[in-house]
């Protein structure tokens, strides 16, 4: 019978350096050679999962990017949700009044200024990894091809700001500073209920890993909910298993505790 494991990225198969254990790699490749699929399941944008970085090697089935507004199987693009242009322009409009820099996410490029990023690390590896993929937010007024829109709150009234927001969208708080907006009804969750419809796969074969604010819905909605021991601790509330650590051999302990390898 068919099973499905989904794999979230940072702090999960790999750490804040983007480095990931040989043991996480050798672990997916033979849970492939079982016969089980494995997704990335992340709340990155496409643009923002480098293929060379993460995927070449390992043989992912899918990817679920965007929180679920984006799903690809086998190389092949099966769903997308694209934030409207009516829909960013009332976004760009509340982060103006509330001088919210943001990052604008889609398939293949990422839009940002970086006048508002210069001291931010992940933002800076981005630009450097995606080159011509990385755009100013003027570059393409009124056009820009996105899923979703992370923003980086620095001072005033965020409740008030995240009132306006959240009317239309759903936003993920990951810091007080950093929150991500994904169209209504939409997650890491929602992108899993579509891959498993369209492969026919059932719900109680479901296995997933995660560490963090954004993967909350998508432990608690698979069968078993796997939370990586270096996660936070609400991710390791909402599974049904803690792991260790990922240099620890999380990937692979985690794996093995389900006789999935």
């Amino acid at each position: 019978m068919k099973k499905a494991v989904f794999f979230d990225i940072d702090g999960t198969l790999w750490d804040n350096q983007m480095q990931m254990p040989n043991s996480a790699v050798s672990a997916v490749r033979q849970l492939r050679k079982n016969g089980i699929y494995a997704f990335i399941c992340s709340g990155r944008s496409r643009a923002a999962i480098q293929a060379k970085e993460l995927l070449s090697g390992i043989g992912f089935d899918g990817i679920l990017a965007s929180c679920g507004a984006h799903i690809e199987y086998q190389g092949e693009l099966i769903y997308e949700r694209l934030l409207t242009a009516e829909e960013l322009e009332e976004i760009f409009h509340i982060a103006d009044v509330y001088h919210v820099p943001i990052v604008v996410e889609g398939k293949n490029c990422l839009y940002a200024d970086m006048e508002d990023f210069s001291d931010n690390v992940y933002i800076c590896n981005l630009k450097k990894s995606l080159g011509e993929g990385f755009l100013p937010l003027a570059a393409e007024p009124g056009r820009h091809i996105a899923n979703k829109v992370t923003g980086y709150f620095k001072q005033g009234d965020f409740e008030k700001m995240k009132s306006e927001l959240t009317v239309h969208y759903d936003m993920i708080v990951h810091t007080p500073n950093v929150f991500e907006l994904v169209p209504k009804g939409f997650s890491k969750a929602s992108g899993i209920k579509r891959i498993c419809e369209h492969l026919n796969i059932p719900h109680e074969n479901t296995y997933a890993f995660g560490d963090g604010p954004n993967d909350l819905e998508m432990l608690s909605y698979v069968k078993y909910g796997i939370a990586m021991g270096n996660g936070a601790k609400a991710a390791k509330e909402a599974a049904d298993f803690i792991t260790k650590d990922i240099w620890d051999d999380g990937i692979m302990e985690g794996l093995k505790h389900f006789s999935l390898i």
